[in-house]
């Protein structure tokens, strides 16, 4: 039998027999944070034994993908070295939530080994739990198995737990023994050997108990049960292999290493361990990418990037140079597509990931194992090798720790994995260091980690608004997680989207992500990268978790906006050009959805004509209708050949999208566009200003905004008429009326208070006083500001000579003072020395030259203290 057929008679039987048909979940454990991934058929069922989750039905059974390479239950240094340990495998089940139990258990799995795959009888044996007598007695009397085959075992071997509390009870295992030829030869062989002999098919797991803290069991009220086989192990004991690798399931992923190496396989121990790696690591990779793990250096990403590198480092062992792990992947669908449907269409998706990993390795490896050859030389006799050394492999080469492990151990070497662990913890406090007020930006290397580990966006947002989706990375304060629930605020990232991402000045979209377990509220979309499109989301109901099918709803009021503003930007700088010169160059652009700013190179500012002619020939081409076109994949370099502008500031690739609009504009543009001029309807430019040298800034509303704003205008000069009561067409007339009798108003009146000032400047010269010959003045004037009290300095500074003059006023809640030195005494009294020690006392400070300085304060009531201290002052400098 083909691994297909037994993976459909399998299911098949127990369909057949009551149980519903469940289809793998993802090797992204949902609803437990505990796993890194899927490793057991029982995972995507652990809420329904708990009792937390209800299905419709009882009984279930399933073909589910998994992988044990992290965590508690990890092969991977195994893999290759055996026939039989996989990194990634596929686990057949069945499943009773409080419906069948012990009996049909056993008669089940006897049934199917027995009458459906036709094993011998003779050759198969049980293990069952020390003190699981029920188990005995079915075994012996239902099934008529000898009781010499019937082996009782310990806790360790065979009771099942799912934690330190919880479901739990005792299982059985089916075993077959293999002969002779598997075994290990040792007189004590026998079941639960660690040899082939004797291999164990299916895990019956009995939970009938419920363990509290203390470590007591209660029996059940509802006892489960949950059991699972092998696919691989079943296939190759049905098809007559030796081992998992020479099933139909992994041989033909052999074979294709053999093609490219020219090397058989089983002719060369050292060779069939690395072609075993492949193979199984072929698979792992393809299923984890496809579930949505993406190469990194943490979590689930750092478990894939080790299978990866390993497979690499094997690839490397058959003299294979270049990249070729990702051509496997075709070989993996080939294989697995039929029972995996959703593999062929993010096939592509994989090979592109797997590929770029890849390269990046390839980059790196020679001069790391260069290192490492050298290393171990260096420490062979001691049989240590250094963690720093292991650091610095991981570190600079992207060696992970356990293929370091792995290639030291062939020489008889142990890393010191303690010393590794103490330079680790000095990177992670770098790079906490190193992120602290980083903000947003501090988030850049973890994108850049995701692209180059190939997880890719695909934006389809040129063509819709609307897409479907599945997520591949939730980020949370910087980290990944595999949820979000209502009120948290993440990042979301797609495999594809419809929203487009801040890019090219054009700001980010917003809408809705919506699933089944909940949705989200999109209220920015960023584009860090070339190839990445974060989504920055509120949950707003429910859950979404990490390979989630999701609606992606971009806003399409908010989008065309945008596009509105975004052609009208290109309009403008082609327009710019023609009306300044082609000394002009886009510096920096906004494109909103209400609103367009524009910088750009030029040195003066630009008349109100030349404004108007500006704005006058954009809606001129509004009115022409002209068609905005659009060529995609253009080679950069035909692009700038064709006369294409391209933007300093922006980062392209090699192949790019042109925007053309009729005869006047061609950009590099990744932006959203209009189809036609005329959908911008209407141009308005509202400000010209500098923004910084040799640049200006335009500012202008497009479409929907500038009729707005036309109407806020037209309201405005309404209310205007109304106030001055007069009609629109007479309102600038009256206004120039209005204007020249305020010019006359505001001269008679300074000429009066010229005349009032005149008047006190002479009468608060009768308060001063003579110190050993030097006149000083302090006087306080009501209601006068700064100004005012310079002017009365000037008009006494004359009579004062030689002197000084401390002057104050009170105004509107503030002090303010001014000290006047003649310039004949300004070496002697420093004006600037004396007005910073009468600020303190009214609360303020203050400042100036040596003939003129002032202050203002906070304690008008402080002022009088203030202007008599001068008196002191100036007694305490003539001394």
């Amino acid at each position: 039998m083909k691994a297909s057929e037994i993976r459909k008679t399998f299911l098949k039987y127990f369909e057949d027999n009551g149980h519903t048909i469940v289809h793998s979940s993802s090797l992204i454990p949902k609803n437990d944070p505990t796993l890194l991934f899927t490793n057991a058929g029982m995972v995507q069922f652990k809420d329904v034994f708990l009792g937390v989750d209800k299905r419709p039905y009882t009984r279930a059974t399933s073909c589910q993908k998994c992988v044990r390479a992290g965590g508690k239950h990890n092969d991977l240094e195994i893999v290759g070295h055996t026939g039989r340990h996989h990194t990634f495998f596929e686990m057949l089940g069945n499943f009773s939530f409080g419906d069948y139990f012990k009996h049909e258990a056993i008669n089940f799995g006897w049934e199917l080994l027995t009458e459906i795959f036709k094993l011998p009888k003779s050759k198969l044996w049980v293990t069952i739990f020390k003190d699981d007598d029920e188990a005995f007695h079915i075994w012996r009397a239902e099934i008529g198995l000898p009781s010499e085959r019937i082996i009782r075992m310990g806790e360790n071997d065979n009771f099942w737990a799912m934690g330190d509390t919880g479901p739990c009870g005792p299982c059985s295992e089916i075993v077959i023994d293999q002969g002779e030829a598997f075994s290990c030869g040792k007189p004590s062989c026998a079941v639960g050997c660690d040899c082939d002999r004797y291999l164990e098919l299916w895990n019956l797991v009995f939970m009938q108990y419920e363990r509290d803290s203390l470590g007591n069991l209660t029996p059940l009220p509802k006892p489960s049960i949950d059991t699972g086989m092998g696919l691989e192990r079943i296939t190759a004991v049905l098809q007559g292999v030796n081992s998992n690798y020479e099933t139909d399931l992994l041989r033909g992923i052999i074979s294709s290493v053999e093609e490219r190496t020219g090397k058989p396989y089983g002719e060369n121990p050292s060779s069939d361990v690395s072609m075993r790696v492949i193979a199984d690591h072929s698979r792992a990779v393809t299923f984890l990418i496809s579930d949505g793990v993406f190469p990194s250096n943490e979590g689930r990403g750092y478990v894939l990037r080790r299978i990866l590198r390993r497979a690499v480092r094997h690839s490397r062992a058959l003299g294979i140079r270049e990249p070729f792990l990702s051509s496997l992947t075709d070989q993996v669908w080939s294989i697995m597509g039929e029972a995996y449907p959703d593999l062929e269409e993010r096939l592509s998706f994989v090979k592109e990931v797997v590929s770029n990993e890849e390269e990046r390795f390839f980059e790196t490896i020679d001069r790391g194992l260069e290192l490492l050859n050298l290393e171990v030389e260096k420490h062979i006799g001691e049989k240590i090798l250094p963690g720093e050394v292991a650091f610095k492999l991981y570190d600079t080469y992207g060696f992970p720790i356990d293929l370091t492990e792995d290639i030291a151990r062939e020489s008889g070497l142990i890393v010191d994995y303690p010393e590794f662990e103490k330079e680790m913890e000095k990177q992670r406090e770098r790079s906490r260091q190193a992120w602290k007020g980083l903000g947003e930006e501090g988030l850049v290397p973890l994108y850049k980690e995701f692209t180059s580990g190939g997880l890719i966006v695909n934006f389809t947002g040129y063509e819709r608004t609307k897409d479907i989706g599945r997520i591949t990375a939730i980020i949370k304060d910087g980290r990944l997680v595999d949820s979000a629930s209502e009120g948290e605020r993440v990042e979301l990232i797609t495999d594809r989207t419809p929203f487009y991402g801040e890019a090219g000045g054009q700001v980010g979209d917003r809408g809705i992500i919506e699933g089944e377990s909940g949705y989200a509220e999109v209220v920015d979309t960023k584009k860090p990268l070339l190839t990445l499109i974060i989504h920055q989301v509120s949950i707003k109901k429910g859950t979404l978790w990490v390979g989630d099918n999701v609606e992606l709803r971009v806003d399409e009021r908010h989008r065309y906006g945008a596009k509105t503003h975004h052609t009208t930007t290109h309009m403008l700088h082609a327009v710019l050009r023609e009306v300044l010169g082609t000394h002009v160059r886009q510096a920096g652009s906004l494109v909103a959805p209400e609103r367009l700013r524009f910088d750009f190179t030029h040195f003066s500012s630009i008349d109100d004509n030349t404004v108007c002619r500006i704005e006058d020939i954009i809606n001129n081409r509004v009115r022409c209708d002209d068609r905005v076109i659009t060529q995609v994949d253009v080679p950069y370099e035909e692009a700038i050949k064709s006369g294409a502008t391209a933007i300093f500031e922006e980062k392209y690739g090699d192949r790019v999208r042109v925007v053309s609009i009729g005869e006047y504009s061609k950009e590099l543009c990744g932006g959203t566009h209009l189809h036609t001029t005329g959908e911008v309807g209407l141009f308005k430019l509202v400000g010209e200003t500098a923004s910084s040298a040799g640049v200006r800034r335009i500012e202008a509303f497009a479409g929907e905004s500038a009729w707005r704003f036309i109407r806020k205008q037209e309201e405005t000069l309404i209310e205007a008429s109304n106030i001055l009561r007069v009609n629109q067409s007479d309102l600038i007339s009256r206004l120039k009326r209005m204007v020249e009798e305020n010019e006359k108003l505001k001269k008679e009146l300074e000429s009066f208070k010229d005349k009032v000032m005149g008047e006190k400047s002479k009468s608060i010269l009768d308060n001063v006083k003579e110190i050993k010959g030097i006149k000083v003045l302090s006087a306080q004037v009501s209601d006068v500001g700064p100004d005012e009290l310079r002017k009365i300095w000037d008009e006494i500074r004359e009579k004062l000579k030689p002197g000084l003059a401390v002057l104050g006023s009170g105004s509107d809640g503030k002090a303010y003072i001014l000290v006047g030195v003649t310039k004949d005494l300004s070496k002697r009294f420093h004006a600037g020395n004396i007005v910073k020690e009468l600020a303190t006392l009214i609360d303020g400070a203050g400042g100036g030259k040596p003939d003129m300085a002032q202050a203002g304060g906070n304690k008008p009531e402080k002022l009088e203290e203030a202007l008599r201290k001068i008196f002191e002052i100036v007694s305490r400098i003539l001394q």
